[in-house]
């Protein structure tokens, strides 16, 4: 099993090249939802910020799902989440109102639901057909026994967040793409493999057939009248009932080695 230091070393290699592009995408989304925040105090601030949060938000997790999957990234990627602006916008609403209420129960009922819903918005991108509702059920089903490992992971970033501050917040364009690269490595751990087809073509329970053998019971029918007429002979009826049991043990044997 993956720990933090594997998610934070998957996701330093795969920003190579591409922390220029992730920490402008940062810049970018932090100057518009700062600007919104800024004017909160203005009636009209406060609704732009809460309509592009949620799309700008699946703007980013585009871009660190295409550094994690090895494709290019552009910074007009930030933007992608404004394509399917319903059902981020809806997911952001509904994310914030459930996180809300169970944080009306004390603090850390709030902080375990924000790590329950922490994949809907890659849920979401990899399966656009999904309701914002549903994508947030999913990321709660997923994130079972994971809650823990992904706050371990956002834990070790600790040395770097307090190395922000040292910076006057400068380092943030860098470090925030790299957290969430590493939450795009987490989530992308968690998603089933294919499995590989072990299915083996020579391993055929009637391959007895082309010697003249059958499987099926009744189905050598033919090849014993041939036989029989060859020779001259009649088969009793006692003999046509051992020939019955053969058949259904061979038939027997075919299907257990089906099921192996």
């Amino acid at each position: 099993m993956l720990v933090a230091k594997d998610f934070r070393q998957r996701a330093w290699n795969n920003l190579s090249g591409k922390w220029g592009t992730m920490a402008l995408a940062t810049l970018i989304m932090s100057l518009i939802t700062g600007t919104g925040a800024a004017l909160a105090f203005i009636f009209i601030g406060g609704i732009v910020t809460l309509i592009i949060t949620g799309p700008l938000t699946a703007g980013m997790c585009i871009l660190t799902l295409h550094i994690v999957r090895a494709s290019n990234v552009k910074i007009e990627m930030l933007f992608d989440g404004f394509k399917i602006f319903g059902k981020a916008f809806l997911l952001y609403i509904l994310n914030g109102i459930f996180t809300f209420l169970w944080s009306l129960l004390f603090i850390i009922p709030g902080i375990i639901k924000t790590y329950s819903y922490s994949m809907s918005y890659y849920i979401l991108l990899d399966n656009p057909e999904l309701t914002a509702n549903e994508a947030r059920l999913r990321s709660i089903e997923m994130m079972k026994g994971n809650k823990w490992r992904l706050f371990c992971l956002h834990f070790s970033y600790i040395g770097w967040i307090l190395l922000c501050g040292l910076t006057f917040g400068i380092l943030t364009f860098w470090i925030q793409p790299y957290m969430q690269t590493a939450q795009a490595e987490f989530y992308q751990s968690l998603l089933p493999e294919a499995e590989p087809d072990t299915t083996v073509i020579s391993a055929d329970p009637f391959e007895h057939e082309a010697s003249g053998e059958s499987d099926f019971g009744g189905n050598n029918s033919n090849g014993n009248d041939s036989h029989n007429s060859d020779n001259g002979e009649k088969t009793d009826g006692s003999e046509n009932g051992e020939e019955s049991e053969q058949s259904k043990s061979r038939t027997d044997r075919a299907i257990d080695k089906l099921l192996q």
